[in-house]
């Protein structure tokens, strides 16, 4: 665990630590390193296999002395590139673990962004929480002076006294709220917990290319699909290597051997050379090869499939962010000025006389609804431009 930045941790900086110290993405690290290991065990050569033996025979007086030496199959390995092919299988299954890391950060940024926005959003909703306590609680003030007067009725007092209860059971959501989303993102960044910067929800119209243009990126880009290709790289050399392995795995040996010398000897000093290799006679790969084959379908199969979910995420998130970013445009140039500049007006009605109570809680409650509306659009419009960014699978913003 880190502590407490001293700055609020804006949303470039929270992907920065993300991408050092996220659980998830140090889990796939870890991956790659065991894909790592097993291309080194791929190309693996067999140890030589020495052998020896000292005896004597019984009523003969010089000893009997073995020695053998066995390459454990390593030379007919390599001239029949069985060791090659073990080795391109292991290193398209490395670099499809790698493409499956990226592919992990792409998905696990969009899950920081979600959850990044979902604590702004609660940090807004908490200061305007607090700014219409506050304005509630002027107006119960000042609804106290004019009760003590004699001016209002009791029933007005406790309209209002009921306005400033609900602000309160507000603000107290609010706060739960951001207390639990700051929670997640201090969890995903392995931190004890962090201070954000809301500037993230500010309202910036990014410049999207057209759909045609993202998906061929998408396409470009994503590594999942990348990662399927090393797969079927992967399952093609897998299949070779199958076939491959019909051919028996030869070993290759030398020998000497002697007991007593001279021309007396039992068994003069001798050299021998031999082979040793299974006959494939009642097995001969069939079943791995099968299996191979199927695995290449299989991958085959799961690339197409990929390249059309490819597409639908990059349509479902374009036509998140265009409907998002109409939604927020429509409430922020006319929407949500209207609503507070009627609040206002009604405020300073009131406090004339020239409006009732009613009119008044009436134009704060749609004032609030209409701001917690827009925050929430903002919070739509930022999520599904972090949605487009992970269906491309490349950053959007400028």
């Amino acid at each position: 665990m880190i502590p407490l930045l001293a700055a609020a941790l804006t949303l470039h900086e929270a992907l920065r630590i993300f991408r050092e110290r996220g659980f998830d993405l140090l889990l796939a690290q870890e991956q790659v390193e065991s894909a790592q290991g097993d291309l080194q065990i791929a190309g693996a050569i067999p140890n030589p296999s020495i052998s020896g033996a000292f005896g004597k025979s019984q009523d003969y007086g010089p000893p009997a002395v073995s020695l053998g030496l066995s390459d454990q199959g390593a030379i007919f390995d390599v001239l029949v590139n069985k060791r090659g092919l073990r080795k391109d299988v292991a290193r398209a299954a490395l670099d499809a673990a790698r493409l499956s890391r990226s592919d992990a950060q792409r998905t696990l940024e969009f899950q920081l962004k979600q959850q990044y926005l979902q604590a702004a959003l609660a940090v807004e909703q908490a200061r305007f929480a607090r700014e219409t306590l506050a304005a509630t609680a002027q107006t119960r003030d000042l609804q106290q002076r004019r009760f003590s007067a004699g001016a209002i009725s009791e029933a007005d007092l406790a309209r209002v006294e009921v306005a400033e209860l609900e602000a309160e059971q507000q603000l107290d959501q609010a706060d739960a709220q951001l207390a639990q989303a700051k929670a997640g993102v201090a969890f995903l960044l392995g931190m004890e917990q962090v201070d954000l910067d809301i500037g993230a929800l500010e309202y910036r119209p990014e410049p999207i290319d057209n759909f045609d243009d993202l998906e061929k990126t998408a396409l470009q880009n994503r590594p999942d699909l990348q990662a399927l290709d090393r797969q079927v790289q992967r399952a093609e050399s897998a299949l070779e290597l199958a076939k491959r392995q019909v051919f028996p795995d030869v070993q290759l040996s030398a020998n000497y051997a002697r007991e007593g010398s001279g021309p007396t000897a039992v068994t003069p000093p001798t050299v021998t050379f031999g082979a040793t290799f299974p006959l494939p006679i009642f097995d001969q790969q069939q079943g791995e090869i099968r299996k191979a084959e199927s695995d290449l379908r299989v991958q085959s199969i799961q690339r197409e499939k990929l390249k059309a979910q490819v597409a639908r995420d990059v349509s479902q998130a374009y036509s998140a962010w265009q409907g998002g970013q109409k939604q927020v445009e429509r409430m922020r140039n006319r929407l949500l000025e209207r609503a507070k500049t009627a609040r206002d007006l009604v405020q300073i009605q009131y406090e004339k006389g020239a409006s009732s109570l009613l009119e008044l809680l009436e134009a704060e409650r749609t004032y609030i609804g209409a701001h917690a509306e827009y925050v929430q659009d903002l919070s739509l419009y930022w999520t599904a431009v972090a949605q487009l960014e992970q269906a491309v699978g490349k950053e959007l913003r400028q």
